[in-house]
């Protein structure tokens, strides 16, 4: 557990002390943003925000959680990463979607997810279920049908693909898809995947089937 640990807090650097920019309408599906207010040891309330730009640094292109407290930086990780705050810590874990996790873990192990801000879609997304949960619950439902037939029809094709190699087709033979779509059908169920799979990571629901399905 310990050894866990400190892999993961080798990675944290400290910032710069940096104002944290506003939070933009065109950054809705390429940046995260999430908070909560925590107490400190001294009795003082603070703003502990994490900012995530999915399309990564422009130096790099790496991407990389950055911790904010009170609106300056105060450290930033490579992912997956934890910050140590105060009771816990948060942990940050993406997928290719978007945020796989970013939750305050107490020092006696309950989690408390982030809020997202009211503005990105993850905030907008979070709102709907408050507010409809009812509709949301139906679109929670389609999400998983997308990527579930877009597990079920891609899978088959990329095993019959492989299994084409010369060394893989003499070894254990060849795999033939029992199903062969159009094109046409083919690429929309990939896009369903694809959209299924990110209105999923809004809710922080994604998992190993969405990497597979899409």
């Amino acid at each position: 557990m310990m050894a866990g640990n400190n892999w993961r807090n080798r990675r944290v650097r400290v910032g710069s002390g940096e104002p944290l920019r506003r939070y933009r309408w065109w950054q809705m599906f390429g940046r995260s943003l999430r908070s909560i207010t925590l107490r400190s040891d001294a009795g003082t309330m603070s703003t502990y925000t994490i900012d995530v730009r999915h399309a990564g640094d422009m130096t790099d292109g790496e991407i990389r959680a950055r911790l904010y407290v009170d609106g300056a930086l105060q450290s930033y990780a490579k992912m997956p990463t934890r910050f140590a705050v105060p009771g816990g810590h948060i942990e940050v874990a993406i997928t290719g979607f978007g945020l796989k996790r970013c939750h305050y873990v107490r020092a006696d192990g309950t989690e408390q997810q982030l809020s997202p801000d009211p503005r990105s879609a993850e905030g907008r997304r979070a709102r709907l279920h408050e507010r409809h949960p009812g509709v949301s619950r139906v679109i929670g439902l389609v999400s998983i049908a997308f990527v579930v037939v877009g597990l079920s029809v891609e899978v088959p094709q990329i095993i019959e693909a492989l299994s084409k190699i010369p060394l893989i087709a003499d070894s254990i033979g060849t795999f033939t898809s029992p199903l062969r779509l159009p094109l046409e059908l083919n690429l929309l169920v990939g896009l369903a995947a694809v959209l299924g799979s990110t209105e999923r990571a809004l809710r922080m629901r994604s998992s190993w089937i969405d990497e597979l399905a899409s």
